[in-house]
């Protein structure tokens, strides 16, 4: 995802009667990250992310010629320097931390510093001496909406844009899909070798200080039955690990999504299996967004940034894959309905707790009792 401006803490706190963010510790904790070259530079090999955004602008010209264009976190600025290079009259490209120096070095040196000013600050913080006509954002995290930067782009939506106005990217959808994996497995074995390790400690402790640490063992099993088995893993899947259907959870319209709106995301879906003899051992959760413009003013060519499983490999973003404890045996015509909930942790409103509830129903109309387990996406 694109840097981001630290007024999406501002944001959150404000909509909604949300806990306050401290700023500073926030900052601290995960803005200065994206002022790192080689995070940027992470980002900017990503084929897919950079082949989309690049395919967008340049193919909507008419998006772009003339207009007032304003950057939401722009990182190093490639976003800012395309929408220049398109024809935008004037561009703001709004940074929060110091990469916007760097910034301002290749504005320069790509010749659009007349047409580009990079501001570094907040976007709650900042004020422009002009509304906009395109907000352009590379705002996605891990499966959508780890990171929380949406809120930082609908505050400049809502204080900057024009009525009329696009949005780039336009659209967005999470999804969610049965697989076939053995990271269950190989979490399972790693978690019980930390168990084991863990008694064996607790063993020689004993024998050699005199002193029982067996009070902690419950306290240690929980610690590490989260990192290993309820943590979301990332990871580029191979398409034909997928074992169903696909079914989105959530669709958003970024012209008109509040805070509200993806603070909390719930559905109910069903997944039905489309391969005999295998394991249900995860679901896997990935994004799309969509660049089509605006009712009263479409794209000419639509362009559509996917992150689902690729054979030929995949984004820097990847999948998340969902563990699923225990992982019960499926054939083709079964069902997995599934209950599906994902709010933002109490502790960081950046990551995401989730909780999974899935019942199989099976070919032969018997169905299995319904399995409850959380997940933290972190």
């Amino acid at each position: 995802m694109a840097s981001l401006p630290n007024g999406a803490a501002a944001a959150s706190s404000a909509a909604g009667g949300a806990p306050p963010v401290d700023k500073e510790v926030d900052f601290a904790n995960y803005f200065c990250t994206y002022a790192y070259l080689y995070h940027q530079k992470e980002m900017l090999c990503d084929r897919v992310r950079m082949d989309a955004y690049h395919s967008a602008v340049f193919r909507n010209p008419h998006h772009f010629r003339g207009k007032v264009v304003l950057d939401v976190g722009t990182g190093s600025g490639i976003l800012a320097i395309w929408s220049a290079q398109a024809g935008a009259r004037k561009v703001y490209a709004v940074e929060a931390t110091n990469v916007a120096e760097h910034a301002r070095e290749l504005v320069r040196a790509n010749g659009v510093a007349d047409i580009v000013e990079v501001i570094q600050g907040t976007m709650e913080d900042i004020v422009l001496p002009e509304k906009v006509d395109v907000i352009i954002s590379e705002w996605m995290g891990y499966y959508l909406l780890r990171e929380s930067m949406f809120d930082s782009v609908i505050c400049a939506r809502d204080r900057w844009l024009n009525p009329g106005g696009v949005m780039y990217p336009s659209h967005a959808r999470m999804w969610l899909a049965p697989i076939r994996s053995g990271l269950g497995d190989k979490k399972m074995e790693d978690f019980e070798i930390a168990m084991n390790d863990w008694n064996h400690f607790v063993e020689d402790t004993q024998a050699y200080y005199g002193v029982n640490m067996n009070a902690l063992t419950k306290a240690y099993r929980a610690e590490h039955e989260k990192f290993y088995l309820k943590s979301s893993i990332w990871n580029n899947l191979h398409p034909n690990q997928l074992i169903g259907q696909p079914a989105v959870v959530k669709e958003m319209d970024c012209l008109t999504a509040t805070v509200e709106e993806i603070r909390e995301v719930r559905a109910q879906v069903t997944l039905p299996i489309n391969q005999d003899r295998t394991r249900l051992a995860a679901l896997a959760g990935w994004f799309d967004v969509h660049f089509r413009g605006s009712k009263q003013n479409p794209a000419v060519e639509e362009v559509e940034l996917n992150t689902a499983p690729d054979e030929n490999g995949g984004t820097h973003w990847g999948q998340q894959v969902f563990l699923m404890t225990p992982s019960p045996r499926v054939n083709e015509g079964d069902s997995v309905n599934v209950s599906f909930s994902m709010v933002r942790s109490k502790e960081n409103h950046r990551l995401m707790d989730m909780d999974i509830t899935y019942e199989l129903h099976e070919a032969s109309g018997r169905k299995l009792p319904a399995v409850a387990t959380k997940i933290f996406l972190e």
